[in-house]
């Protein structure tokens, strides 16, 4: 930073700490973060839209359209290229990454991140990415909130929740849905906020939502509806569970096939075999293209038939059984375009094809059950319910898929409906996927706080940095009077054994030599393999705190041996785990008593 800037930040600091306290300062600052973050993401969402406009001309509906087998292509290639350019192949994209951060960092969120996820997302969507916006625009506002409370210098407690209503308003901004902004920071982001930080969190929404609307963004999606039947419940239940596995299905094929591309060596390589398979998929059907929200609206208002709109179904449009087919093979695909737009190396979130996704499913239920002649549905009711229903289950976040779906859709007489659909998805969901989509990978590691004090304080400890190595390796030729001359010069009473590949393979405890330590007859033809004790136990490098907190109580053990692919490479002790922990904890109280 340019010492002119310091200068003037210096300044606005100071002067803040004489006439603003920390409460106003942060209202102020909520809202500037929400009028920021609001106006980006109006940036971003022009950027796409002009992207777009540049890149296609539409074409007659009966005809193939060429372009679908290039543009998506170039939109990951242009964001690989700007990645391994201008971030050293760095990113960090998605949710999962403010989450990480939000537990395992304070909350400290990279300066570059303000701007680096607009220009790669504009990139990718605008081309066809078959993604959505939300997710960097979550990012770049969780951004500006994290480096504004750095630059303030105000508490971790302070800049974790500026950070969160930096993402509200990016919600609030592209769905014109303040109290969706909100309900998703404090479901998906701050699941242990407390009453009073809500303010900031509605201020910053709010504000949001005003710049959406000064710039026209407008509702959107347009939903005409009257009301809901209740003879209909049952449907809406059976479309709950069908939303339910539909995000089972999700969830596991996205982080499967990302997991996949990630390990290929080829970054380039790898975006454009990955920009190819989109682009043919695009090619086929259409719909896949981008967000796919102008689709969810033709849904919405009954013009069903655009979907087949250059595709090789187009001439059978006007058959029955069309549509549900068309539907369910959209709804198959979405998830893998998706998951190959973003792991070939393109930027977007699972945000946008959850609800196109459930669109798709709520109309091809309702369509399938009204050609049945079962009963006649309402196709939109059943199309916003499907979007509450399969959001609800990827995200693991209900009231968030509830409230934002109603602001969104302007259907607040569908709030039943909404709430069947999504509880039942998420209880689905939660019974074969515990975690989101988000949280999934980050539980594995063990990077996941929980309501659990106690545990989120364990997942903040840094193994590695806790481990001593201070301990003399002896080797197993060694003789008993080698070993005394060893603990003589030594304040530790535990030996490591090693072999000639620094394996551990014993342990010497004084304890245990204490006997035959003061025989100077033994001194020569006792070596260690002969008095140490056998391995029972170790830690891993790779075992998260849980578990070496769980292995030192079933070894009833106060050191143990820690390796590293099989290599010995020092003792963790329980007390300096104790002691970390203790460190922790009084940091923690700290911050809270500075916080509001």
């Amino acid at each position: 930073m340019k010492p002119a800037v310091q200068s003037w930040i210096s300044k606005i600091w100071l002067w803040r700490l004489r006439y603003v306290n920390n409460k106003n300062t942060l209202l102020i600052v909520s809202g500037l973060v929400g009028l920021i973050a609001g106006i980006t993401a109006i940036i971003l969402k022009t950027l796409v839209r002009l992207i777009e406009d540049v890149l296609f001309e539409s074409t007659a509906a009966e005809q193939y359209n060429w372009l679908y087998l290039f543009f998506p292509l170039l939109g990951i290639v242009l964001t690989v290229f700007y990645v391994l350019y201008f971030r050293k192949g760095k990113l960090g994209r998605g949710i999962s990454n403010i989450i990480y951060t939000v537990n395992r960092k304070s909350g400290d969120v990279e300066k570059d991140k303000v701007y680096s996820h607009v220009i790669t997302s504009a990139l990718t969507v605008g081309s066809g990415g078959s993604c959505g916006l939300e997710a960097p625009i979550v990012v770049t506002g969780a951004a500006i909130g994290s480096n504004m409370a750095k630059a303030l210098r105000l508490t971790v407690k302070e800049r974790t929740l500026l950070l969160a209503a930096g993402s509200a308003a990016g919600i609030s901004a592209i769905f014109n849905a303040p109290l969706g902004g909100v309900i998703f920071a404090l479901e998906v982001l701050l699941p242990q906020i407390t009453i009073p930080a809500f303010i900031p969190l509605l201020i910053a929404s709010a504000t949001a939502a005003v710049v959406a609307n000064i710039a026209g963004s407008g509702q959107l999606f347009y939903l005409v509806t009257e009301s809901w039947d209740v003879k209909a419940l049952p449907f809406y239940t059976l479309l709950g569970i069908c939303c339910g596995l539909t995000s089972v299905y999700m969830i596991r094929l996205s982080l499967r096939m990302e997991g996949y591309l990630k390990n290929h060596p080829s970054k380039y390589r790898k975006a454009i075999l990955g920009g190819i398979a989109l682009s043919i998929m695009i090619f086929f059907i259409p719909v896949l293209y981008g967000e796919g929200y102008s689709t969810v609206n033709n849904l919405l208002n009954g013009r069903y038939q655009l979907m087949f709109n250059n595709t090789f179904l187009y001439a059978y449009r006007n058959l029955p059984l069309t549509p549900v087919l068309l539907g369910l093979a959209i709804i198959a695909l979405k998830v893998v375009a998706t998951s190959v737009t973003i792991g070939s190396g393109g930027n977007g979130g699972i945000f946008a094809p959850s609800l196109f996704t459930g669109a798709v499913l709520g109309f091809t239920f309702s369509t399938a059950v009204n050609i049945s002649h079962i009963y006649n549905l309402h196709t939109s009711n059943f199309t916003v319910a499907g979007m509450s229903g399969v959001l609800s289950g990827v995200v693991h976040a209900p009231l968030t898929s509830i409230f934002l779906i109603a602001e969104a859709t302007g259907g607040y007489k569908l709030f039943v409906p909404l709430m069947m659909v999504s509880a039942f998805s998420f209880f689905i969901t939660r019974y074969f996927e515990p975690y989101s989509i988000y949280t999934k990978k980050l539980a594995a590691r063990g990077h996941l706080s929980t309501k659990d004090k106690d545990e989120n304080l364990l997942r903040m400890m840094n193994l590695k940095k806790l481990i001593e190595n201070d301990f003399k390796m002896v080797k197993m030729d060694m003789t008993l009077g080698k070993l005394i001359d060893v603990i003589a010069h030594c304040k530790r009473n535990i030996f490591p054994v090693i072999d000639e590949e620094q394996k551990l393979v014993g342990i010497v405890y004084l304890d245990g030599i204490r006997e035959i330590m003061f025989n100077p007859s033994r001194y020569e033809n006792t070596l260690v393999r002969d008095i140490c004790s056998p391995v029972t136990g170790f830690i891993s490098t790779n075992d998260t705190m849980q578990t070496v907190m769980q292995k030192f109580e079933t070894l009833r053990a106060w050191n143990l041996p820690v390796l590293e692919d099989g290599k010995y490479i020092g003792f963790l002790s329980k007390s300096t785990i104790f002691n970390e922990y203790r460190k922790l904890l009084i940091k923690q109280e700290a911050s809270e008593e500075m916080a509001i």
